[in-house]
């Protein structure tokens, strides 16, 4: 217990620390405003806070103690990341949500959401592949591993599309996040991924609520990569059948229904969701 705390406290150093740096060096790395984007109200917001957050989940994850979990793990986020920043800084096509993107492919028009939908679940197997104890299913080491990799694979890619899907108002991501993060596993490789979660939402917590920084896919995506790939260490094959079933679920159901409107008729969620909020104030030059 005290080795996953300490783990867990070192994967918070590292993300709080990467990502604080970067969100404070907005003004020298972003002169030119390319970051700045309008939000769901119209205000303009810094995209500075995805590979702020993205880096952070990186750099974290250095401190899982065995080479195949920080294999798996920086390259989940930072292939969720790095799709997501060319989906934010080089979007193409009209195509939105899951069925959109996949009516695109499917006419032979490779989008940047395109390129996520392919390959966010492509670096996801490639993860889940290497992090999943062989375990044999049906008297086959070779069927287990598979339907294992499908399983986690699976649960890291839903983890970073949900996320995403998501964080459409201030702080919102970052609650759901840690949320997740506090009710699951704090123990164990997880408290590492689970104390850079925890660290990285810290750092950008204030400005992400105040609305003057946001999550764009960049940080949404490998925020939940990472949360997916805690999943993947240490989850058995029941619990990730479990939870990957959960988010194709909400995946399919935020195809016909909008998350906002849930949230905002439902009063505990509304009150969840608003807490902390501040007005934005005009951001730094």
């Amino acid at each position: 217990m005290i080795r996953s705390l300490v783990l867990a406290g070192v994967g918070a150093a590292a993300g709080f620390g990467v990502a604080r740096a970067l969100t404070a060096a907005r003004p020298l790395l972003d002169r030119a405003g390319r970051l700045d984007r309008p939000n769901h109200s119209g205000a303009s917001v810094s995209l500075i806070e995805g590979p702020a957050v993205a880096a952070g989940l990186a750099v974290a994850a250095l401190a899982l103690p065995r080479p195949a979990h920080r294999f798996a793990a920086v390259t989940a986020t930072a292939a969720a990341g790095v799709l997501g920043g060319i989906d934010d800084l080089m979007e193409t096509g009209s195509a939105k949500g899951l069925r959109g993107h996949l009516s695109a492919l499917a006419r032979g028009e490779v989008t940047t959401g395109g390129l996520k939908v392919l390959g966010i679940p492509a670096a996801s197997l490639l993860a889940a592949a290497v992090v999943r104890e062989p375990r044999p299913l049906a008297g086959s080491a070779v069927f287990g591993r598979c339907v294992d990799t499908v399983l986690a694979g699976g649960v890291i890619a839903g983890s970073a599309n949900l996320v995403n899907l998501l964080d459409l108002r201030p702080g919102r991501g970052l609650k759901a996040a840690g949320l997740v993060t506090v009710l699951g596993p704090l123990h164990g490789p997880a408290a590492v991924l689970s104390g850079g979660v925890l660290g990285t939402a810290a750092a950008v917590w204030g400005e992400d609520l105040a609305g003057r920084t946001m999550l764009g896919d960049t940080g949404a995506n490998a925020l939940g990569a990472a949360l997916g790939t805690r999943t993947a260490l240490q989850g058995s094959r029941g619990e990730l059948l479990g939870v990957l079933s959960l988010l194709v679920a909400l995946t399919l159901a935020s195809e016909k229904v909008s998350f906002t409107r849930v949230i905002e008729a439902t009063p505990v969620l509304r009150e969840l969701d608003a807490w902390g909020r501040t007005p934005a104030a005009p951001a730094a030059p």
